[in-house]
């Protein structure tokens, strides 16, 4: 299955940042063992605002995490965030499940 995966990444430092960002990357990295395609919003949104010129960082990192996690047949959601609530309702409302617990991930 193709699963996004969804946390909080905004802090208040860089540090804290990249920790909520290594979360998604570990969590992930446990789902491909399992035999699924994690994808992850943010790291397709970052690397790109590095190079944009955008006045509004957060609506432009919410619009590519969307469209990612769009592609998603479901989502495991490891901690609250306010984009972390969007990408959610955004597989909930296409009447997918979510996710909390990565034991409770289904095998492939």
């Amino acid at each position: 299955m193709i699963i996004g995966v969804a946390g909080p990444y905004s802090a208040p430092t860089a540090e804290q940042r990249k920790a909520n960002l290594d979360a998604m990357n570990t969590a992930a990295a446990r789902l491909l063992e399992m035999g699924h395609v994690p994808i992850i919003g943010m790291n397709a949104a970052l690397p790109v605002l590095e190079q944009a010129s955008v006045t509004d960082r957060y609506d432009a990192t919410m619009r590519i995490s969307l469209a990612v996690i769009d592609a998603c047949v479901t989502l495991l959601l490891i901690g609250e965030s306010p984009g972390a609530k969007k990408e959610r309702d955004l597989i909930l409302a296409q009447g997918e499940p979510v996710f909390t617990r990565i034991e409770d991930v289904p095998l492939p």
